[in-house]
C-alpha cells in the first residue's frame, strides 16, 4: 500500500483498515531501512500516526507543515512522493535526513536544529497574511524542542499577534535523553491531572448506560475541548491560554480517529491554538521503546537484537574526553560537565556514571548553558560545556559577552567539529575557528587525535581564562604524537621534507601524514607539522621556516576565517612569506554522505591533497 500514496490526496482515501495496515507498512520501512542506513528512527516511530492524520486533515503542500529539528520527517517523506528514494536515506547523493526545500515542495521550511518550528511557522503565517493568501501553517514541535528558549520567544510573540496558527507539541518526555526542566514537569502535570484522569473515567463509564451510553461517550469522546471544558480545572492549561492560545489536549498520539477529529477543530481556529499530543518514543518496535535514547540517532543495527552492526573499536573522542575529565573532577571538587541535552553524544554519560551530582543538563539551550557556565566561572567553579560544533553556533554572543569579555575560565568542548557525516549541512561543525579565533582572550586548540586531546584538558585546569578545544567524533590515537604534556603556542614536526612543508590541524593531521606518502611515491618530499595550538600560533616556528620552502595549511574548517587565513594573517604582521595555499573546505555548504565520501567532495582527501600539492610543487608522478 505504501508505494501507492503520492501525496496527502491518496491518503485522503483509505479506510480506517487500510490506515492501520499503511501505519504498520510504514514503521516496517522505517525499521528496515535505519538499520540498514543509520538514522534517526525512534523520534520517527513516534509520529506515524500523527504525520499519517496531519497530511489527512490538512490540504498539504498548499497547507504547511514546519518539522521542529527535522529528524522526525522520515514519515512525511515516505507519504509525500518519496517512498521510491527512500533506500537512499543519509546516503550521498541520496534524499536528506532532513526536510529541504529542494527535495520536495511538500518540504516548506529547512529545519535540522531545535526549537525554530513555531518561529518559522510564525514566520510563513505572517507572510500569508501580508499576501491575503489562505492556508494553515502546523509547527511540529516537541521531542525535546520545548526545552529550548527559541520556543517561548515565539509562542509570545504568536500569542500577542492571534494570527491563525496551530502548534502541536508531541510530547514524548524525551529530546536525545530524558527531558528536564520545569516545563517538561508541567507537561507531566498536564498527563497525569487529577482533572483529565477523573475526567477520562466518568466519560469511560458512560459506555455502560443503557440506549444512550455508547452515543453519549462518542460525542463526548469526540470533543476533547469540551470535555477539557466541563471537567478540568482552568489552571491545567492556563500556560498556554495566558499566551492566547487555545489549548486542545492532552491527545493520544497513536489513536488516529482522535488525532484527525482534534486537527479538524484546530482547524476552525481563528487564532493560535496548540494541540498537546502524547506519543511513545520507538512506539511499535521493543528495541526502541526499551531505549528510546539509543535509537534517536543510530548507526546500523540488526532488527531482531537492535544491536549495532560494527561495534566500534575505539571509545569516541568524547568518551576519552569525559574519562579523563572523571579524573581530574576526582581531584578537584571545582570541576562541572555541562551539557545541553547530549549526555551521550558527547560522552558525558561516562562522567555521570562518577559524578552525577555534578552533570548539569539544561536541556536544549546552548544559549543559556554558555551563560551559566559563566556565572559557575564566577562564582569559584570550573565548568567543562561539551557541545557539537554545529550547537555551539547557537551560544556565540554568550560566548563573546558573557564568558570572553569576563575572561572566565569556561572550556568549550566542541565534538564533532569538521565535516559531520551523514546528518549533512546542519550538522558539520566548519565555521567554530571563524567564530573563535578573532574573539579576544579566546585560546582556541585542535588536537590531532584523543591522546593530545586528554593532554590539553589537564592543561586547561591550570589556566585562568577562557579556552575551546575543537576535535571529531573519532577517539583513534596516532603513534606519531607521543607525549603527554600539552603546551600552548608550540607546534610538533612530525616529519621532515625540503620540498614543501603541511602544517596540519586537528583531524587533518592524519590525512597530512597519507598525502605525504602519497607524494613521496611522486619523488615530492613533504614535511609534517602537528598544529594543536591555532590561537596562539606558534609564532617562533613561523618565523624560523626555511623561506626556501613553500608551505601550506590544513584544516577541515572553511578555508575563510579558519586556521589558514590566521596564519597568513600573522605572516603578514610578522613580515614573513605566508602560505603558498590554505586548504579546507570550500565557500560552498557540504552536502551528507559518509566522511570518507565528503573528504573527497570537499578536495580534503589524501589524494586530492596529494595532486594539489603536486601542482603546487611543479612536479609530475614519477
Amino acid at each position: 500500500m505504501l508505494e501507492k500514496i503520492k501525496s496527502s490526496a491518496d491518503l485522503k482515501q483509505l479506510n480506517n483498515d487500510e490506515l492501520k495496515t499503511l501505519c504498520a507498512e510504514i514503521r516496517h520501512e522505517l525499521i528496515q531501512t535505519v538499520s540498514e542506513n543509520g538514522g534517526h528512527l525512534a523520534s520517527n516511530l513516534g509520529v506515524v500516526e500523527l504525520t499519517v492524520a496531519l497530511h489527512r486533515v490538512y490540504d498539504t503542500p498548499a497547507d504547511k507543515i514546519v518539522f521542529d529539528v527535522g529528524h522526525q520527517s522520515y514519515v512525511h517523506k515516505l507519504i509525500t512522493g518519496r517512498y521510491d528514494q527512500f533506500g537512499t536515506l543519509r546516503k550521498y547523493g541520496g534524499i536528506s535526513g532532513f526536510p529541504k526545500r529542494e527535495e520536495s515542495e511538500y518540504d516548506c521550511f529547512e529545519t535540522g536544529h531545535a526549537s525554530t518550528s513555531i518561529s518559522a511557522a510564525l514566520g510563513l503565517a505572517r507572510a500569508r497574511d501580508f499576501r491575503k493568501e489562505s492556508y494553515h501553517v502546523i509547527a511540529l514541535t516537541g521531542d525535546g524542542a520545548m526545552t529550548g528558549g527559541m520556543c517561548y520567544e515565539a509562542l509570545n510573540d504568536a500569542g500577542n499577534a492571534g494570527t491563525q496558527l496551530t502548534v502541536i507539541l508531541n510530547d514524548n518526555e524525551m529530546s536525545i535523553a530524558p527531558n528536564v526542566g520545569a516545563l517538561s514537569g508541567y507537561l507531566t502535570h498536564l498527563r497525569i491531572s487529577a482533572g483529565w484522569q477523573s475526567a477520562k473515567k466518568r466519560v469511560r463509564g458512560l459506555k455502560r448506560v443503557p440506549v444512550i451510553g455508547k452515543w453519549a461517550y462518542q460525542r463526548i469522546h469526540s470533543t476533547k475541548r469540551l470535555l477539557k471544558t466541563m471537567m478540568m480545572r482552568d489552571n491545567d492549561v492556563g500556560f498556554f491560554e495566558a499566551l492566547g492560545f487555545q489549548y486542545f489536549g492532552p491527545i493520544d498520539g497513536h489513536d488516529l480517529r482522535s488525532l484527525e477529529e482534534t486537527l479538524r477543530q484546530a482547524k476552525l481556529c481563528n487564532g493560535p491554538c496548540v494541540i498537546h499530543v502524547l506519543t511513545k518514543k520507538g512506539y511499535g518496535y521493543e528495541q526502541a521503546e526499551k531505549r528510546p535514547e539509543t535509537f534517536h540517532g543510530t548507526p546500523p543495527f540488526y532488527i531482531e537484537s537492535g544491536d549495532r552492526l560494527k561495534k566500534p573499536e575505539d571509545p569516541s573522542a568524547g568518551h576519552r574526553m569525559a574519562d579523563q575529565l572523571s579524573e581530574m573532577a576526582g581531584a578537584d571538587p571545582r570541576i562541572v560537565a555541562i551539557t545541553a541535552a547530549m549526555p551521550l553524544g558527547t560522552g558525558l554519560d561516562h562522567f555521570a556514571e562518577k559524578f552525577p551530582d555534578r552533570l548539569i543538563d539544561v536541556g536544549i539551550a546552548e544559549e543559556h548553558a554558555a551563560t551559566m557556565a559563566a556565572g559557575m566561572a564566577a562564582g569559584g567553579m570550573r565548568p567543562y560545556f561539551a557541545v557539537y560544533s554545529s550547537f555551539f553556533q547557537r551560544c556565540y554572543d554568550q560566548m563573546i559577552h558573557d564568558v570572553c569579555m569576563q575572561r572566565l575560565p569556561v572550556v568549550f568542548l566542541l565534538d564533532r567539529s569538521g565535516i559531520g557525516g551523514e546528518d549533512g549541512q546542519t550538522h558539520h561543525g566548519v565555521f567554530d575557528f571563524a567564530a573563535l579565533i578573532p574573539v579576544p582572550g579566546m585560546t582556541v586548540l585542535s588536537p590531532c587525535d584523543a591522546n593530545e586531546l586528554c593532554a590539553m584538558l589537564r592543561w586547561t585546569i591550570t589556566q585562568d581564562g577562557p579556552v575551546a578545544i575543537r576535535y571529531g567524533k573519532d577517539g583513534e590515537c596516532m603513534d606519531e604524537t607521543g607525549e603527554d604534556e600539552f603546551v600552548p603556542g608550540r607546534w610538533k614536526i612530525l616529519s621532515e621534507g625540503k620540498d614543501v612543508t603541511l602544517l596540519a590541524t586537528g583531524g587533518m593531521v592524519r590525512i597530512a601524514l597519507k598525502a605525504r606518502d602519497l607524494l613521496r611515491e611522486a619523488g615530492i618530499r613533504a614535511g609534517v607539522v602537528n598544529c594543536p595550538s591555532v590561537k596562539p600560533l606558534d609564532e617562533d616556528f613561523l618565523q624560523n621556516m626555511d623561506p626556501a620552502v613553500p608551505f601550506v595549511t590544513m584544516e577541515e574548517h572553511r578555508t575563510s576565517g579558519g586556521f589558514g587565513a590566521y596564519v597568513a594573517e600573522r605572516c603578514r604582521e610578522l613580515g614573513i612569506p605566508g602560505p603558498a595555499a590554505c586548504i579546507g573546505v570550500p565557500d560552498r555548504f557540504i552536502p551528507h554522505g559518509s566522511h570518507g565520501q565528503l573528504l573527497e567532495e570537499a578536495g580534503l582527501s589524501p589524494a586530492r591533497i596529494a595532486e594539489r600539492i603536486r601542482g603546487l610543487a611543479g612536479r609530475k608522478d614519477g
